[in-house]
Parts: structure tokens; sequence; C-alpha cells
């Protein structure tokens, strides 16, 4: 059963009339039709009854049916993209809609509002979230590829910091981006991210033209986008040789990390691998700056289903990709995250990144 049928069976067998799927990341994953409409109209429409049909940009039209084998509708900047999708299935009885409701905004739930009288919505999150769960083996081999260039951004930023004194965050980071370039990465994917010192203690903390401490731990955090899916892996060095309390705290999240990443096999649950990870800082005293879950999903996007550690637990399957990624964040004091992305296997986790976890010192 292909991925499009799979989800009109299962309208059929809910009693819902067709899909209106906004997400480009999802309609990317159900189709292989991949786009940023920015602000313009994407709506794949798959009904329980009748062959899909997508709804893109006038100037998107081409490059779809080079994707699909099912009929392209696209709509000019000087169109009104709702009367059009309405003129095309106006003989249709449509009542219930299903939406992904993390991604529909309120101005497309408003237009589909206008096309159809009356309809209701129904949440189609769950079941893409649960499609999208447990990866092929091809999707993995994408992913192994995505984890190798992460390794080569470690590579690169661990050289170029070290490199001289006087070096920014900023420094490092436009030198992995810039080589990434070279390589043929075009996009990150997500803003890479170097902090110095205690400026690490900010979990979320942006790179500025901050010059690169002495004797103080550098944290990276970063990925890149390859063949369509994700790499996301963090390490934490040290630039000189770091005070016996920063070693200290690394040791006890290096723990923390190969502890639950050890644990991770089919038939244990998110929350208790977020409870090993946690449980190893906590006994060392420091549980109130562990303040994140320990992972996320990751795949075509780099944060999604499920959550480790999260409000919502769920059993560890084979196929399952996510990061363990525990972190220790004193304020103005040391910030250090141990980050590893992996996939589930029946003997345990393999990780997308090989780059060393031991305290390098440059």
């Amino acid at each position: 059963m292909t991925k499009l049928t799979e989800i009109a069976t299962y309208l059929g067998k809910e009693n819902w009339d067709m899909t209106f799927i906004t997400n480009p990341t999802t309609v990317n994953y159900l189709t292989g039709f991949a786009m940023d409409p920015h602000e313009r109209i994407l709506g794949l429409m798959i009904f329980p009854d009748r062959t899909p049909l997508l709804f893109t940009p006038e100037l998107e039209v081409e490059k779809a049916k080079a994707h699909v084998n099912f009929d392209v509708i696209g709509y000019a900047d000087s169109e009104n993209p709702w009367a059009k999708i309405k003129a095309h299935l106006a003989s249709l009885n449509i009542k219930t809609i299903a939406v992904e409701y993390d991604h529909l905004i309120l101005s497309k739930s408003d237009g589909l509002k206008s096309v159809f009288d009356g309809i209701s919505f129904e949440n189609l999150t769950p079941l893409i979230n649960r499609r999208r769960l447990i990866k092929s083996d091809d999707e993995i081999q994408k992913m192994i590829v995505a984890g190798d260039y992460a390794d080569r951004c470690f590579d690169i930023g661990f050289q170029f910091a070290s490199s001289e004194q006087g070096l920014t965050e900023m420094d490092v980071v436009a030198k992995i981006e810039f080589e990434m370039k070279r390589q043929g990465i075009s996009e990150m994917s997500f803003d890479t991210m170097v902090l110095t010192g205690a400026r690490a203690a900010n979990p979320h903390g942006v790179p500025e033209a901050v010059a690169i401490q002495q004797n103080k731990l550098l944290l990276f955090d970063l990925g890149v986008m390859s063949n369509g899916y994700a790499s996301d892996a963090s390490r934490t060095i040290a630039i000189g040789q770091p005070s016996d309390f920063d070693r200290k705290i690394y040791e006890i999240t290096r723990e923390a990390q190969q502890a639950a990443f050890d644990f991770v096999k089919p038939g244990v649950t998110a929350f208790e691998v977020d409870k090993v990870a946690r449980d190893v800082i906590t006994k060392a005293g420091y549980g109130e700056y562990f303040t994140h879950r320990t992972g996320h999903g990751i795949g075509m996007d780099v944060h999604e289903f499920p959550s480790i550690g999260g409000s919502e637990d769920i059993t560890i399957e084979k196929g399952m990709c996510f990061s363990i990624e525990p972190g220790i964040y004193i304020p103005n004091q040391v910030g250090v995250r141990i980050e590893d992305c992996l996939y589930v296997a029946e003997t345990g986790a393999k990780s997308f990144t090989q780059t060393s976890k031991d305290l390098l010192i440059f």
C-alpha cells in the first residue's frame, strides 16, 4: 500500500471526505514534490474514492507534474486561490476535511470555510506522525549521509576555532557554513550554534561577534539538510585548559548521554530513556540545571515526533530516529550539551554521528 492509498483508505474508514495538507514537508514526504510556497497556497487533497489533487502556485506547476502522476492545478498571483479551488470541487459534497492541526493557520482555515459550507475539521497529524515515525532503510541511509556531514562540520569548526586567538563565535559559524557550501550542502538544518564559556549556559543561545574565550569550553550545535533529510548533533570542546569544575560538568553530561544512548532498544519507553539520562545528572547534584527533554524525533524535519521525555510517552520501536542530548546549564558559569541522533536497530541504538565524545582539548 502506498502512502497516498493508505491515507485514502483511512479517510474512508473514518468517513472523512478529503484532506487539505499544507505542510510542505508532509507534501514532499507523500509525493516527492518539494517546494516552499512562502505566503502562497499549497494544498494536497486526498480523497477516499477518487484520485488526489495537488494545488500549487502557477510557477510551480510544471515542477510538480514531474513528481506526481495525478492532476496538478495552479493559480496565478492575480487569482483568488480559494475561488479556484471551489470551482474545481463544486460538484463534491465536502463536509469533513482532515488537516494537520499543528500546521493549518487561521487564514487557510478561513479560506477553506469560504469554499465549503458548514465544513468541520478533523486532525490528520497523529496519522502523519505515525506514518513518518518508522524510517525505511532508504531514509536511514540518507540520514547516515547527513550525519557524516555533521561530523565534517565538527572537524572544520574545531580546527578553525583553535587556529588563532581573537576569532569570534560568528567567525566559526561562517567558516563551517562556507565549507559546507563548498562541499555541496546548500542548507543547514537549523542555525549553527557556537557558544563560548558561560554563554553556552543558554540552551538556545545565539552566536554573536564575541571572542572565543581561552581556557573555557566551547559548545557546538549543528546539522545539515542532505537529500531532504536532517542531521543534528552537539559537541562541547575545550579551547585551552578548562577548570576542574568545567571538566566535572562535562563528564557528568557525557556519562548521562552515554547511559541513555546505551539504554535505547525496542520495547523501552521514551520516558524511561529520559529518566536514565536525568537520573545521572540528578544523582550528581545538578538536576535543576537539566532544563529540557532528553531528545526529539528527526527525519525530514530536524525536530519531529516523538518527544523523548516530553508530555507524551511512547514505546521505542525499530526504525525510529531521535536525538539523545542531555545538558547541564549553570547560569553565568558553564553550559555543556552532548548530542547524537540515532536510529533504533533490533540490538539497540546506532548513531548517525561518530565524532568523539571524550573531552577534546585544543
